[in-house]
């Protein structure tokens, strides 16, 4: 029985090529969207799941309260995983890291080269055994017990050692540290939220045995013991903190992240080390659009069957007449169906794998073709062979299976006209969907463009940020800054310790000393050049002093005018005047709020001071806009020349704040290619219904033509019916759009507002497609010779 129907389905697939071939092109384009998208989803969501004790894994977090804005933090006081391990019974185990100088390059020095690593970690030695690392060389049992040791991975030792053996050998850091490298691990995967490269021990640095219930720089990890409850861990977390520290003191409380949340689920959170962060909604997003192509791409098959049940009528009626059941009616569609699908899946597949590459690069990732080999894959596509064949064939095998011989024998039989009411319902969703689509599209474009052009208070461009973390303070640095200011190419330089874009430092601004309340005020040492270096707007006052003697006490500061406004001060009352930012600082001058975070968060206040509590790690360099290589190369040969055992490492202000935004960027540029094939799928299965809708009335064109009708009179009358249904489908659709599109805006701090004319246009868009779809058959239609039409039965 099921050959027979499978030779019955292909010779129907054979005998009707057109709308075979627009169903197998529509599912098949559906199917390949579905894969591509599934495999970026399966990758966000595998993050750190080759950890073998990932279920006991957790991440510390650390919430503020309401002097800091209710913020969630990644990272812990110093304090926290030895108090944990102490303290909390259900903690087996509990290790901190801390990005090397919080966050900063490690200008490193090995034999005579220089080299710089971005993923230098300091860590404690239990990090190895809550996350299982795997040593490939060196002593398993200890290899970060001993102060001034460092571990490397695989790749590291390639990069810095070539194939020499790494174990034994000394590495410089900042020109200061010499650690001796006791092991060598294997690469971290790249769906692993940790990404050393590098990881020193904590043993015997600054921080190891400080006691310090502030400076929450410290990302966390904590073993739980086997069978016990987030909740009760928690309780006793805040036991903890209760313990330690006086509840006039507690300007945070603890939480817990489980592992497994901690890549698509800390997008939000700030003081996160890791250069690998996903997000949920990018995810859902995306998963609810695989779900909604595919169910676009289904019912252009139902819309297509249905629409043909005409011709299948007869064919019924036979069957049944000679005995068929509908039960075996519905086993042979279904078996039509399948074997659609099944040819749609194995193109799509061929097509996944000849357009990841091009994936690759518009979601910068490296999704490898071996992905769709494996177990896991083949049962997600025979998921989706089951799936996409159920939900396909369900009407149209209902509906043909439901014909009775004598009905498709009457003369006045009215069969097909049942299903009228569900196909053109089919048509309005399709294009409802596609409006909401388009209406998103535009919205995303609009958006990022705002980001893209938004004045964001200073100048980022032409200014190049130079790693200087190695540098000594004094001479070395008094030279480099002199050497470049005489450059012609370079209108200003300032030493920093961040930039924006980059995490400085966190402390409470206060009116006066006494003031128990404050507001959040990020704080970055730097010099007098900061104001030209980044071309603030000055309101009043002006840059910190060219020079400060080392004996001089005095902090001065330069405050943006959303710390003036808390402070209560005007831009020209508030110099002169000493507030509190953890020591007295004299206000000396006010810049105008710039955007130093990304444009999901609103303005803070900030403060540039020359206080030497922090280290100046970047060097600013403004320069003129010309020949860009001649310049860096100016750059490098000045910076090597002064200081020769450090490596010259360096980005572009502008590429940094780029980068801020890169996730969104992606999701949008998903989003908007997903979108336009999802619109054309839709498309296609409008063509499809056209040009069937054109071939049932091909008699009742010939004799229009006959009695004189035009063709614009003919293509409009096909025409017609489309378009109230996509009129529908708009209606529909801007409510859904608009809902959407807001919800996901509210991330922005900074975003724009939903016109009405983008409504407009996309419905215009809509209905354009869907009359051109229709008119290209309408016309071929009409031009139709009414001789050979009217000779047509």
């Amino acid at each position: 029985m099921f050959r027979n129907h499978l030779k019955v389905a292909w010779r129907n697939l054979k005998s009707n090529k057109l709308f075979s071939i627009i169903n197998i092109v529509g599912l098949s384009m559906g199917l390949t969207i579905v894969i591509l998208l599934f495999l970026f989803i399966s990758h966000e969501r595998s993050f750190d799941s080759s950890f073998p004790k990932k279920d006991r894994i957790h991440r510390v977090l650390l919430k503020t309260n309401g002097d800091f804005g209710f913020e969630t933090w990644a990272s812990a006081p110093p304090v926290t995983a030895l108090a944990m391990q102490e303290e909390v019974t259900n903690v087996e185990s509990a290790a901190r890291l801390l990005k090397h100088n919080f966050g900063r390059p490690a200008s490193m020095r090995i034999d005579d080269q220089n080299f710089t690593e971005n993923l230098f970690y300091w860590v404690d030695k239990e990090l190895l055994t809550i996350f299982d690392v795997e040593l490939v060389k060196g002593d398993a049992s200890g290899p970060l017990d001993r102060p001034g040791t460092v571990i490397i991975s695989e790749t590291a030792a390639k990069t810095y050692f070539n194939h020499e053996n790494p174990l034994g050998q000394t590495i410089l850091v900042d020109n200061s540290l010499a650690l001796e490298v006791t092991g060598v691990y294997k690469d971290f995967p790249e769906n692993s939220t940790l990404d050393a490269e590098i990881m020193a021990s904590s043993n015997g640095s600054w921080f190891h045995d400080r006691k310090s219930w502030s400076n929450a720089s410290f990302e966390t990890y904590c073993l739980f013991k086997k069978n016990v409850s987030l909740d009760a861990t928690q309780k006793q977390m805040d036991q903890m903190l209760d313990a330690n520290l006086p509840k006039n003191q507690q300007w945070y409380s603890f939480g817990l992240q489980p592992l497994e949340k901690v890549h698509l689920h800390s997008a939000s959170y700030g003081n996160s080390y890791s250069s690998r962060i996903g997000d949920i909604n990018e995810v859902r997003n995306l998963t609810y659009l695989a779900i909604l192509i595919l169910l676009i791409a289904c019912v252009n098959y139902m819309n297509l069957t249905t629409a043909r049940s005409q011709k299948r009528s007869k064919e019924v009626g036979i069957s049944k007449t000679l005995g068929a059941s509908s039960e075996s009616l519905i086993g042979r569609f279904y078996v039509e169906t399948g074997l659609i699908t099944a040819i749609s899946i194995v193109l799509g597949i061929v097509l996944a794998i000849f357009l990841l590459p091009s994936f690759n690069g518009l979601t910068n990732q490296n999704l490898n073709i071996g992905l769709l080999f494996n177990s896991s894959f083949g049962l997600v596509v025979l998921g989706m062979w089951v799936v996409t064949t159920f939900f396909s064939g369900l009407y149209p095998s209902l509906y043909l299976s439901r014909f009775m011989p004598k009905e498709i024998l009457s003369p006045s039989l009215t069969r097909g006209k049942g299903n009228v009411l569900i196909r053109k319902g089919l048509v309005v969703m399709q294009f409802a969907a596609s409006t909401a689509l388009i209406v998103g599209v535009m919205v995303i474009y609009q958006q990022t463009k705002y980001i893209q052009n938004k004045n964001l208070g200073f100048a980022a461009e032409n200014v190049m940020a130079i790693s200087v973390g190695g540098l000594r303070e004094g001479e070395n640095k008094r030279a480099l800054v002199q050497e470049f200011e005489n450059l012609s190419e370079v209108t200003a330089v300032s030493m920093v310790q961040g930039y924006p874009g980059m995490d400085v430092s966190g402390r409470t601004l206060r009116k006066k000393e006494t003031d128990e309340q404050g507001m959040n005020i990020q704080t970055n040492v730097t010099d007098a050049g900061i104001v030209d270096a980044l071309k603030l707007h000055l309101l009043a006052g002006n840059s910190l002093p060219k020079s400060k003697s080392e004996k001089d006490t005095l902090v001065e500061v330069v405050l943006n005018k959303k710390a003036i406004d808390y402070l209560g001060f005007t831009p020209e009352e508030a110099i002169g005047k000493e507030v509190y930012i953890g020591v007295p600082n004299t206000i000396v001058g006010v810049v105008e709020d710039f955007n130093y975070e990304s444009l999901h968060q609103p303005v803070g206040a900030y403060a540039f001071h020359n206080s030497p509590s922090e280290g100046k790690s970047f060097m600013l360099v403004r320069f003129k806009s010309r020949e860009l290589v001649s310049t860096v190369a100016t750059l490098k040969n000045t910076f090597t020349r002064v200081v020769p055992n450090l490596d010259f490492n360096y980005s572009f202000l502008d590429q940094t704040i780029a980068r801020m935004y890169a996730r969104e960027k992606r999701a949008g540029n998903i989003s908007i290619v997903f979108c336009l094939l999802a619109i054309f799928v839709a498309a296609l299965g409008l063509f499809g219904l056209a040009a069937y809708t054109a071939e049932q009335r091909r008699k009742e064109i010939g004799i229009r033509k006959v009695l004189g009708a035009s063709v614009g009179k003919i293509s409009q009358m096909l025409s017609k019916d489309f378009a109230q249904l996509v009129l529908i489908g708009l209606l529909i659709g801007f409510p859904v759009a608009y809902f959407s599109m807001e919800n996901w805006l509210e991330g922005f701090a900074y975003r724009i507002d939903i016109e009405w004319w983008v409504f407009l246009l996309a419905g215009t868009i809509a209905l354009g497609i869907a009359l051109l779809t229709v008119s290209f058959q309408s016309i071929r239609a009409a031009l139709t010779n009414p001789v050979k039409s009217l000779r047509t039965e």
